[in-house]
């Protein structure tokens, strides 16, 4: 049966196995072999990535057409109004083209993570808030581009959530083997976009 596995991926860790330069990698946490990430996350970013040795699932999970949902906690500098998040959810204009609906919402308190190892930058008089973003495509430093534009730089990303599975259990560096059922589950609910109609 493939394997597939949940890891939280702690803050300045490549999204990758080896690095030349000695930083810290994906080695580093998970000791199993034969398993690659479906997706990516980066650097600066924390949170949910899958690791699998299936293919199929592993495709399904990074083509663009099975626009499969991808939850993401996001504090951002300055507290976003109701217009700003309406624009986040409606699409942003970013210069690879408008970007998908998504489903945002401004939490009312922080979400209950672990502190990051490194501590946000901080400025003197300018508030900070949290955000869940829910997309449904993965362009490079999307939620980062995406919050910016709409004038809200992000100070911390976490991923929370890949289609049904989420970070629930984990702590940073920490993996857990998926259940048969939630293979299933993760292998089930998306379904791709029909192709354009040709003219």
């Amino acid at each position: 049966m493939p394997r597939t596995i949940k890891l939280y991926k702690p803050y300045d860790v490549l999204c990758q196995f080896t690095d030349p330069g000695g930083r810290a990698t994906l080695a580093d946490y998970m000791p199993v072999a034969g398993v690659y990430a479906a997706g990516r996350l980066d650097r600066d970013s924390e949170g949910l990535l899958i690791l699998t040795d299936d293919g199929p699932l592993s495709h399904r999970l990074t083509n663009p057409r099975f626009a499969h949902p991808r939850t993401y906690l996001v504090q951002v500098e300055r507290v976003p109004s109701p217009e700003a998040l309406e624009a986040l959810g409606q699409g942003v204009m970013l210069s690879d083209g408008l970007t998908r609906p998504a489903g945002v919402e401004l939490l009312s308190e922080p979400p209950p993570l672990p502190d990051r190892p490194v501590p946000i930058r901080f400025r003197k008089n300018v508030p900070t808030a949290w955000i869940k973003l829910t997309l449904r495509e993965g362009r490079n430093r999307q939620v980062r581009r995406m919050t910016a534009a709409a004038g809200f730089p992000t100070l911390r990303l976490v991923r929370w959530s890949v289609g049904p599975i989420t970070l629930e259990g984990l702590t940073p560096g920490g993996w857990l083997d998926l259940t048969s059922e939630e293979q299933q589950a993760l292998g089930a609910f998306s379904t791709p976009e029909p192709e354009p109609e040709q003219s």
